[in-house]
């Protein structure tokens, strides 16, 4: 007999909810939402409406995500750590990758590839860097950051921006506005000081080579971003992976797990 087995998987980060099903490989449902602190709620409502969507189904789920935790607690469902749900998504679709670049809302990683076995780079209590960081610094040139994203496309110049922490980061960025630096040039520098960030404050001096994923919601929405990671890591096009749902990536590994 056929079973129509449907895998969901529900990656609770610091600042959005992802769930995704699965059947045979492929993405058939999603949903991604930010949860504005209120993670019951939000897990609530789109269980919810993934239940119209899939009730017919035969359901396996698990949990990952820095919320994850509690949530598999709340729900009586498995518990995967992300980095191994990120690396089965990985294996499962972009096998071809050796070093994974991925941008939450609060936390920034490498992964690295090498030879069957994995080494992971993760920041620590401090969320510069991240999407939260580039959030704040978006709002210095009232926009939001899709605004600086469209803003970094017509820079001309980059200036040095700190990124490691918002304080220091607004005392670069103050000057600049106040001595009339151009937004679109600001605007780059907010994405190169990201870059900036996580490579020399998660790589540590180890090379980043070969084929490179960029994942996560901030690298799959900001297209200036990933560029200014581009240009400073020196990639050829063939060397560059952008999977068509990157931002879900981290979900879909846990949904693999389920």
């Amino acid at each position: 007999m056929n079973r129509n087995i449907i895998q969901l998987g529900l990656d609770v980060g610091s600042t959005t909810v992802k769930i995704v099903a699965i059947k045979d490989q492929h993405l058939i449902y999603s949903q991604y939402s930010r949860h504005y602190s209120d993670i019951r709620k939000t897990v609530s409502k789109m269980l919810t409406a993934a239940y119209h969507q899939l009730k017919d189904g035969e359901i396996t789920i698990s949990a990952t995500g820095s919320g994850g935790l509690s949530v598999s607690t709340w729900l009586g469902i498995p518990f995967i750590q992300e980095v191994a749900a990120c690396t089965k998504a990985v294996k499962a679709y972009i096998p071809e990758t050796h070093v994974a670049i991925e941008l939450g809302g609060e936390d920034a990683k490498i992964t690295y590839f090498e030879d069957g076995s994995i080494d992971q780079r993760m920041n620590g209590t401090c969320a510069g860097g991240t999407g939260a960081f580039i959030d704040q610094m978006a709002s210095l040139l009232e926009t939001d950051a899709s605004g600086l994203n469209d803003l970094a496309k017509d820079y001309t110049e980059l200036y040095p921006i700190a990124a490691r922490c918002g304080v220091f980061a607004k005392t670069d960025i103050q000057p600049l506005i106040n001595e009339g630096a151009s937004r679109e040039n600001i605007a780059a520098s907010i994405f190169q000081a990201v870059v900036k960030q996580t490579v020399a404050g998660l790589a540590c001096g180890k090379p980043i080579r070969g084929n490179i994923a960029f994942l996560g919601g901030p690298l799959y929405f900001l297209s200036e971003l990933r560029q200014q990671f581009i240009n400073t890591l020196h990639l050829e096009a063939h060397q560059v992976i952008t999977p068509e749902h990157s931002q879900l990536f981290v979900a879909m590994g846990a949904a693999i797990a389920s």
